[in-house]
């Protein structure tokens, strides 16, 4: 597949709230920054409005790939895939995120169903949060999230999410990856307000590589400014 985002890294503002006129403000603000690269919508914001009128609120402001992340796609069983793809694709969505936690069945289904729709996917397998793995308290195996990334390659996908607070662990699905003769584009999610530093979850993550970045941004007294305090940091790892 294509790779969802033209650039090799970027800056992906996450968001993860349920204003529109404050999705309308970050979209305006930021488009024109060198180094964004696309625009992850949340939850709050899909069911609050609808997805047809937040993508119509952001394509006043940006030609950028708008990427829904449902919180957690892929969980259901295996047929309501082909629903979940054509309602993001109806309302102008470019790219989905899904996190496989209901098993191989439903990942392998769900992948297949975006990919039909036109979609791009991008699949995660482990989260930034504590208590998410057994060995750190969680109800999820230990190995799942590299079972979860392992199904989504061999289906054909190449783009994965990884936790930006955890270079350690993305140094781990990187090699993992790279070991079945891919390179893989990562998406990470958890820096500066979660702790994760753009730098080191960088040079962890390789060449291709997408900071998701929500409060830091969003939250920022100077949107624009933020964003190009951002953008200098993603630099190709030395």
């Amino acid at each position: 597949m294509a790779a969802i985002i033209r650039m090799k890294r970027s800056i992906v503002p996450a968001c993860d709230f349920d204003d529109i006129k404050a999705l309308e403000k970050l979209v305006k603000g930021t488009d024109s920054v060198k180094g964004i690269g696309a625009y992850k919508i949340g939850f709050e914001l899909g069911l609050k409005y609808g997805l047809p009128a937040v993508v119509k609120a952001c394509r006043k402001h940006t030609k950028k790939p708008l990427i829904y992340d449902h919180q957690k796609a892929g969980t259901d069983v295996p047929f309501t895939g082909g629903r979940f793809a054509a309602v993001c694709r109806g309302a102008g969505i470019d790219a989905v995120i899904l996190f496989p936690q209901a098993g191989p069945a439903t990942e392998r289904e769900w992948i297949k169903a975006c990919m039909n729709a036109g979609l791009g996917v991008i699949v995660g397998g482990e989260m930034t949060h504590e208590a998410y793995l057994k060995a750190d308290g969680g109800f999820l195996d230990d190995d799942a999230p590299l079972r979860m990334y392992g199904i989504a390659a061999e289906s054909g996908v190449n783009e994965f999410v990884v936790p930006g607070n955890k270079p350690d662990r993305i140094a781990k699905y990187r090699k993992f990856l790279e070991a079945k003769g891919m390179k893989p584009v990562f998406h990470s999610p958890g820096l500066v307000s979660q702790g994760g530093s753009i730098t080191e979850s960088g040079k962890a993550a390789g060449e291709h590589w997408h900071a998701i970045v929500g409060r830091a941004l969003y939250e920022a007294a100077d949107i624009r400014k933020a964003a190009q305090e951002l953008c200098s940091q993603i630099s190709g790892p030395r």
